[in-house]
């Protein structure tokens, strides 16, 4: 299942993440126009859901420097833990997360010339 089904009760989780996100910039400022948090949290969860580099996201989501510059501030002061806490919950409710079951990837290969131990 993906996000959509997040998306139709769009307005319940919006209100759950506005309560984590600080207030948006107003659009009548001087510079750059906004750009919503939604779209960059749609274009950041797009790049960890399918591996997409971020310069190659879409322009649905935005710049891809935006989304990902907005993922390291996100990242460093804990908001987007917390989002994505918020996210897991809504989408529990929603569609149900079999907590139990886990999987894990990974890959090991020779190192180059031997390596040193």
């Amino acid at each position: 299942m993906h996000l959509s089904l997040l998306q139709k009760r769009s307005r319940k989780v919006q209100k759950r993440l506005s309560l984590i996100l600080q207030s948006e910039k107003p659009n009548n400022t001087i510079g750059r126009p906004a750009v919503s948090f939604r779209k960059i949290l749609d274009g950041i969860l797009f790049v960890l859901r399918t591996g997409c580099q971020w310069k190659m996201l879409s322009k649905e989501y935005g710049s891809g420097s935006t989304c990902h510059r907005r993922f390291q501030q996100w990242s460093s002061s804990k908001v987007f833990q917390k989002l994505w806490a918020r996210l897991l919950k809504a989408y529990d409710e929603v569609v149900g997360i079999q907590w139990r079951w886990q999987s894990l990837d990974g890959i090991s290969i020779k190192v180059p010339l031997g390596g040193n131990d």
